[in-house]
């Protein structure tokens, strides 16, 4: 235990070496891992999985707890749809001879038990900003943050429950497919797409920079 003086009293502070191996939640964040081999059998029921991802998303912060996050979860058939909907896309903007390399990422994905589809609505944030102008440049930067978080807080729900993911990006080239399709609000705009499903492959060692090039500590 070590201590720092602050006054005329000194204050116990755990060392951090300790403190970071006996972390639950580092513990949680290092389960989190990218998944690319998936499969239909999820460990827990899909009912489980959909009441996970939703208190999971309502438990992320959010900037002024505007809560703009959004999520369309989908299972089975309604997945498969989504990664149809995207192949067909990317088939428009793809040369045929180099589509095959393209089919077979996306039928990873399609590969699994589910998709999770993030959004930002996008009312909320016009609706703060003309409630507090003084901020309203920032709001859409809050917005993308407080979704980035929600996504990070499914995806570690998801490790800690045996589900493995994934995080993909096929927007905006889907957005418009994907409002059609499942009548999403014109105001929810598409951020993320998160296949998830059984863990079918191993993970790879995680690489991390030097503590010397990310973090500066002062004080």
């Amino acid at each position: 235990m070590a201590t720092i003086k602050q006054g005329p009293a000194m204050v116990p502070v755990r060392d951090s070496k300790v403190s970071t191996m006996n972390s639950q939640a580092i513990a949680l964040y290092k389960k989190r891992r990218s998944q690319y081999a998936l499969g239909k059998t999820l460990p827990i029921t899909q009912n489980d999985a959909a009441s996970l991802i939703k208190h999971a998303v309502r438990e992320a912060p959010s900037a002024f707890n505007a809560q703009s996050a959004r999520a369309v979860i989908l299972f089975g058939a309604e997945s498969q749809k989504f990664w149809d909907l995207t192949r067909d896309e990317l088939r428009k903007i793809v040369p045929a001879e180099a589509f095959a390399g393209t089919e077979k990422k996306i039928d990873s994905f399609a590969a699994g038990a589910g998709t999770v589809l993030f959004f930002v609505d996008s009312d909320v944030v016009k609706g703060l900003q003309e409630q507090f102008p003084l901020y309203a440049e920032n709001f859409p930067i809050w917005g993308e943050q407080s979704n980035g978080m929600a996504q990070f807080a499914v995806w570690t729900a998801l490790a800690d429950a045996g589900v493995g993911a994934s995080l993909q990006h096929y927007n905006p080239l889907v957005n418009e497919a994907v409002r059609e399709h499942w009548g999403i609000p014109a105001s929810w705009t598409l951020r993320a797409q998160m296949p998830f499903g059984s863990n079918e492959g191993q993970f790879g060692e995680k690489s991390y920079i030097e503590d010397e090039a990310r973090f500066k500590v002062f004080g």
